[in-house]
């Protein structure tokens, strides 16, 4: 199994809340889309752009590129519309204890 990091009590990640986390050489976004909780890797697939300062839609849990408005999936990393193209890293996350954790490899 992989690791398991600590991001934060449930509580401080209400729904339409996002949180950038640094892990080893990760940024990671972890996101609560209307009550599910989900992490994305921080980088834009087309351009680099950092995705946790978008705009987040959560009526189809997608999070919006602030550079050039790719949108991706938060479900599955997978762009929605160009410019990206390419889907980017997603993280299991588990909620144990009242606290979130994400699982990196």
């Amino acid at each position: 199994m992989s690791p398991l990091i600590d991001i934060c009590p449930l509580a401080e990640l209400p729904p339409g809340s996002k949180r950038l986390v640094e892990h080893e050489d990760l940024e990671i976004g972890v996101v609560n889309c209307a009550g599910q909780i989900f992490a994305i890797e921080d980088r834009c697939s087309h351009d680099d752009g950092e995705l946790v300062d978008g705009e987040l839609d959560e009526t189809d849990c997608s999070i919006e590129c602030p550079r050039h408005g790719s949108k991706f999936d938060l479900r599955t990393g997978k762009p929605m519309n160009l410019p990206a193209y390419v889907p980017v890293d997603t993280f299991p996350v588990v909620v144990e204890d009242g606290v979130i954790r994400v699982e990196v490899d």
